[in-house]
């Protein structure tokens, strides 16, 4: 081995609820050592859901849309008793929140909500979304749509998941006096990439180029909607220039995942790993190997130099089927990590139920760890795996988040209890 490395805390995946526990626990004077593929987190939209919907539990009914989603809490737990925001309370979820955001901000990335309601917001086919906290470059959406001012949507020719059109007209019912328009960039034409628009937009000549395009379109519009694009770091900013260039208010919407809104929190949260008692090995894998004189010993792999490391406690935080952290095979689906025992249907027959948009959700989607109340998995005993083994995010049995709108919360509230629970 290269070198060993002790620290307080190792951390298992590098998603939503991994990079978030790396902040709580740095923020306790832990120490952390954590190691994942840190591109997972480009496919969040931005916007962090804590409850948007309850799936119907009885075949034939419907789901119920969720407002206020403290007030929903006690519905969900009792329909779904084994959903992860059981380990959680309300305060606990606002602690959770308040930290990562302030944390964001900090890096340049200023989120608002976490009041009592959800706010209704563009997904990127136009379709309203009820979310809690969102990106500030986001926000102002929720103005436009209560007033009756032109607002015009741009797309760019080139730039695939995103449609102008498609989004205005799924608006229009719910908000008049909307357009669609689609604009072609400078330069040799194909295809456009989000990514490569936001670095753009980082320079001062990019922004004029970017306005001198924008600028006919506009006319007497009071509102512009942009696909999410106004640059990484510190976007408050250029859209701050942007309005001034164009005399206009503006507003992101989310584009189809992986995104601009998920790469900025990576590249923030890579970039702030320097200031912190963190040992962050990006693309790399953290192999589960043994105890070693009161400790967890892992193994970081994935380049030439493996190195290993010796940790007080140990958090999986390795997400789902996206994340790698469970994976499906013709006997059953697996815990990839450690082999925990997964909590599953008994048969893939009954992963899926038969009409695909079933209101009550498909069964896969609620697989996971089965933990006690301090977020220790269970082994194939009924006991905790391991005494000082925690776990957290989507990698936990009970929640659909993809129907709930409860992934980002599950993330963030789950990580801290598992960090507030370690010794």
């Amino acid at each position: 081995m290269a070198d060993t490395i002790h620290c307080d805390l190792a951390i298992i995946g590098t998603g939503i609820a991994g990079m978030a526990a790396a902040v709580f626990a740095t923020n306790r004077g832990m120490s952390v050592a954590q190691a994942g593929n840190t591109g997972s987190l480009a496919y969040t939209t931005g916007y962090f859901d804590l409850l948007g919907s309850i799936p119907a539990t009885d075949e034939g009914g419907k789901a119920t849309p969720v407002n206020e989603p403290f007030k929903a809490l006690p519905e969900l737990l009792n329909a779904f008793p084994q959903h992860p925001y059981r380990f959680v309370d309300e305060a606990g979820m606002r602690e959770a929140f308040t930290d990562l955001t302030d944390f964001l901000t900090r890096s340049g990335l200023r989120y608002e909500g976490g009041g009592e309601s959800n706010h209704r917001l563009p997904s990127p086919a136009g379709t309203l979304k009820r979310t809690w906290f969102v990106p500030a470059t986001m926000r102002p959406a929720e103005a436009m749509l209560a007033g009756t001012e032109e607002c015009v949507i741009v797309d760019f020719a080139g730039l695939k998941g995103f449609s102008a059109r498609q989004i205005a007209a799924n608006l229009s019912p719910k908000r008049a006096n909307l357009r669609g328009e689609t604009v072609r960039l400078p330069g040799p034409g194909g295809e456009v990439y989000a990514e490569n628009l936001a670095r753009m937009l980082e320079t001062e000549r990019g922004r004029e180029s970017f306005a001198n395009v924008l600028q006919p379109l506009v006319g007497n519009a009071s509102w512009l909607g942009l696909p999410a694009c106004l640059g990484i770091y510190r976007p408050e900013d250029i859209l701050d220039d942007m309005e001034r260039r164009l005399g206009v208010r503006i507003f992101e919407i989310p584009t189809m995942p992986p995104g601009v809104p998920g790469i900025r929190i990576k590249e923030a949260f890579e970039e702030a790993s320097s200031g912190m008692d963190l040992r962050l090995f990006r693309q790399q894998r953290m192999v589960w190997e043994d105890q070693h004189d009161g400790l967890y010993r892992l193994r970081v792999t994935g380049t030439s130099v493996e190195r290993e490391v010796l940790a007080k406690n140990v958090l999986l935080a390795s997400g789902r089927f996206l994340g790698g952290g469970l994976t499906g095979e013709r006997t059953g689906i697996r815990e990839t990590v450690i082999g925990l025992p997964v909590q599953q249907p008994e048969s893939r027959e009954d992963w899926h139920r038969f009409n695909y948009f079933d209101q009550r959700g498909h069964k896969v989607h609620r697989t996971g760890l089965v933990c006690d109340e301090s977020l220790r998995p269970l082994g194939d005993d009924g006991k905790p795996f391991a005494q000082r083994l925690h776990a957290a995010g989507s990698v936990l049995a009970g929640a659909d988040w993809m129907r709930m709108k409860c992934g980002a919360g599950v993330a963030v509230t789950t990580a801290l209890a598992a960090v507030k629970n370690m010794k």
